[in-house]
């Protein structure tokens, strides 16, 4: 067996659901690879049916879990669960970004740890998952991976608005006020963005294709680093 199917197995064994090899190379195939070697199909089509079945998958436990909840906090724990932010951390706890198959580019420039590739790639997987094992499998898989965050109260209101949750944070603590840098690198049709926060002696990157969602991914990071000391 080849050192990559022995890698592909480990991650398999970790999203605990046997996926049909083909969909699996098909869902870690970014489009900077796919541009770089012929235009062979690359995961958007299955990031599109993934992001599907997650939204229903985390809908329906958050509805069944929470009966005392309005409408509106349902909607507000969702978004906070299946973010771009939520998703590339679910992504980095199994490993994924040495997973997937960027152009020389990406790589060369951090994709393996850009929260939007993380987060496109892990819902690319949700669907080839949906595709190889069934609707029950999928959304079972789904919740393993984001019970954590589920189970998190804590995270719910920075994850929605982390630059302000990052701002109070600071404040109880004492600290100066949150200051963001942003540089950008790419083509123009494919611009990616990393800022840094700094909060005292504190500093934070995060990634993204806008600069909101870089500094968003940053002011998360932060928060979470801050809220660990308090």
């Amino acid at each position: 067996m080849t050192r990559n199917n022995v890698e592909r197995e480990a991650l398999t064994e970790k999203l605990g659901v046997e996926i049909d090899p083909e969909l699996l190379s098909l869902a870690l195939t970014h489009r900077s690879f796919a541009y770089e070697n012929g235009g062979i199909p690359h995961n958007e089509r299955l990031e599109f049916l993934g992001d599907s079945v997650l939204g229903q998958a985390v809908t329906v436990r958050l509805y069944t879990r929470h009966p005392e909840l309005e409408e509106g906090s349902l909607a507000k724990r969702r978004a906070s669960v299946v973010s771009t932010v939520a998703l590339a951390e679910v992504a980095r706890r199994i490993g994924l970004g040495v997973h997937v198959r960027l152009g020389r580019g990406e790589i060369l420039t951090g994709g393996r740890d850009k929260d939007s590739i993380l987060a496109d790639t892990m819902e690319a997987l949700i669907g080839a998952a949906f595709l190889s094992a069934g609707a029950e499998a999928a959304a079972a898989m789904v919740l393993r991976l984001v019970e954590p965050l589920l189970a998190d109260p804590e995270r719910y209101g920075a994850a929605m608005d982390p630059k302000t949750s990052l701002q109070e944070i600071a404040a109880r603590l004492g600290l100066p006020a949150p200051g963001y840098s942003i540089e950008a690198t790419g083509p123009d049709h494919d611009r990616r963005f990393t800022a840094t926060v700094t909060v005292g002696d504190l500093a934070t990157t995060g990634n993204g294709s806008s600069k909101k969602q870089a500094e968003m991914a940053a002011a998360l990071a932060a928060w979470h680093e801050l809220d660990a000391r308090a």
